[in-house]
């Protein structure tokens, strides 16, 4: 019999087959009629696919997915609607190196632009989105089109493709030899392809860092991409460099390494005057934006800065370095350590590092006013303390945008290197809490998954409690019940003075309350002695999401994590928060 003939298949049962050889773990979708022979096929084949009941809520699981594995996650829609509600995940994905392969449906092109129902310009809407845009104008081509969709998220500075898949290229069947349906098992997963910096930069590079005193490396979200967490400790360590990081790059080393500074930019511990001391800085895997920089002022004009990244057009961008390296950031580390182990390491080093260890004293001190707080409401700092203490070492914290990732981006101690705080901070959309816990939890069904997330973000996505009921996900969800728009709120206080709040106050809401009626465990929290216990229980908690409801300050002055905002002095241009 014809070997073609016996795999006549649909479009969608290429697509089907083609993410089973890759090794695709969850998908998230929400389907229609474009796509479903891809729906009978995953059917019938096994594939590991879930209803979500929001599209962007199907980008942040396949993100959050992603972000802790490296392996590439996959989401799918409908066309329009469908396709335009995936934008805003999207763009949280382009903008922090998530490798994504999102399978969007088109309509049937020999209708397309008759008014068909739902029909939008949506390539020309999800471009701008995403790494690259494919098209399948053939059954054919399905399986070359998703072997180029993984490549191009895996490599570089990973980050999201989109596929689209006309109704009729879907519904129509080809002919395909088993040679056809194969992957390159290098692109399941992100870095595929690494790059090293020259050795003449290289050279130079450790001839600066050999003779600095007081160096410093600022790390990045791409010390996570490239998988650099623990090389990068050892180096630093062993040559007696601090660490300062982004909210992207906590966990570049652990929290509690003698080499640690802690978040440096908008906020920070002590890291801004380690920055404004150093003789030489080194950046690995970080864009120097706005917050990281705390607008543009961090770090001074001047400094010696040596940037290593693997996108070029990055290094430069913002801040003018000394010397650019292009290259992965594992491998430029790597070439780092090789190139200064045989070097003597300056005394004047070891005294950096005890002043860096002094420092850090003096600020937990200062902070720990804030970490024990027994106010009632509960206050953030206190709430950050008790994650510190409860949570187990390999824990992952979903941080969600607004506050949730500044309280924890500058309160959360990271016991140990490695991915284990997960921010949206590509995008910083708010929302991201509740699905990131989701995608977060299939990605590492052994760690504790704590997802933090304001009021204002859960609302957003409340009906994915369904999603991670249905799917027996044991994930714990803090949702800081400041019955505000707390970031907007503290922003106006700060801006404009008491009272003059405008759009940014909720409804006084129970969640627990809410969770339970979703057949979720709840648990309010109104006062600082109940989080130890409700924490406890919460992790615990088996085969379903637990909703703990902390109820917060709803002072606007406290919502903050820099000094009360009552005392702040702003002038005009400025943005301290």
């Amino acid at each position: 019999m014809n070997q073609q003939f016996q795999n006549e298949m649909t479009g969608g049962e290429a697509l089907a087959r083609m993410l089973q050889a890759h090794n695709t773990g969850p998908i998230f979708g929400m389907g229609g009629f474009q796509l479903l022979p891809f729906y009978d096929a995953a059917r019938r084949l096994g594939l590991n696919h879930n209803l979500i009941n929001d599209e962007r809520c199907g980008v942040f699981a396949a993100d959050a997915y992603a972000k802790v594995t490296g392996r590439v996650g996959v989401v799918d829609a409908t066309l329009g609607p469908g396709a335009t509600n995936l934008v805003t995940g999207l763009v949280e994905a382009l903008n922090a190196g998530s490798p994504l392969v999102a399978i969007v449906g088109d309509s049937h092109r020999a209708h397309s632009w008759k008014n068909m129902t739902q029909e939008a310009r949506q390539a020309e809407i999800l471009r701008p989105a995403v790494k690259e845009l494919l098209r399948a104008e053939s059954v054919s081509r399905i399986p070359e089109l998703v072997r180029r969709a993984f490549t191009v998220a895996t490599t570089g500075r990973p980050g999201p493709v989109a596929l689209v898949i006309p109704e009729d290229v879907a519904h129509g069947t080809h002919g395909f030899s088993d040679e056809d349906l194969v992957a390159v098992g290098r692109y399941e997963a992100a870095p595929a392809l690494r790059t090293r910096p020259d050795s003449e930069g290289l050279a130079q590079a450790a001839d600066m860092l050999a003779a600095a005193e007081k160096p410093l490396i600022l790390a990045g979200g791409g010390i996570h991409l490239s998988r650099a967490a623990a090389e990068l400790q050892a180096f630093a360590e062993a040559q007696n460099i601090p660490v300062a990081h982004t909210m992207s790059g906590k966990g570049a080393v652990a929290c509690t390494s003698p080499v640690s500074a802690g978040l440096f930019g908008r906020y920070d511990r002590i890291a801004n005057d380690m920055i404004a001391e150093s003789d030489c800085l080194l950046v690995i895997g970080c864009k120097l934006g706005e917050i990281a920089t705390k607008r543009y002022t961090v770090p001074a004009p001047g400094k010696t800065v040596i940037h290593l990244d693997c996108v070029a057009e990055e290094i430069g961008r913002t801040y003018l370095p000394s010397l650019p390296l292009w290259g992965d950031a594992r491998e430029g580390i790597r070439d780092l350590a090789s190139a200064l182990r045989d070097r003597e390491v300056p005394q004047a080093r070891q005294d950096w590092v005890d002043d860096l260890g002094r420092r850090m004293d003096a600020w937990r001190e200062k902070a720990r006013e804030r970490l024990e707080s027994e106010e009632i409401p509960v206050s953030m700092g206190r709430l950050m303390g008790e994650l510190n203490k409860s949570l187990p070492s390999d824990a992952i914290l979903i941080a969600d945008g607004g506050f949730a990732a500044h309280w924890g981006g500058l309160l959360y101690d990271q016991p140990q290197a490695g991915r284990g705080f997960v921010p949206d901070r590509g995008f910083a959309s708010i929302g991201y809490g509740l699905p990131g816990a989701i995608g977060a939890r299939l990605g590492a069904p052994d760690r504790a998954v704590v997802a933090l997330t304001g009021d204002g973000g859960f609302n957003m996505v409340l009906g994915e409690l369904e999603t991670a009921r249905r799917m027996g996900l044991a994930v714990t969800i803090i949702v800081v019940n400041n019955a505000a728009s707390g970031y907007v709120k503290a922003l106006q206080h700060l801006m404009y003075g008491e009272g003059a709040y405008q759009s940014s106050d909720l409804a006084e809401t129970n969640y627990a309350a809410a969770a339970e009626a979703l057949g979720c465990r709840g648990i309010r929290v109104e006062k600082p002695d109940q989080l130890a216990d409700a924490l406890s229980q919460a992790l615990k908690e088996p085969g379903r999401p637990t909703v703990l409801d902390v109820v917060v300050t709803r002072d606007p002055g406290k919502m903050l994590p820099a000094a009360d905002s009552r005392a702040a002095q702003v002038k005009k241009g400025d943005r301290i928060a």
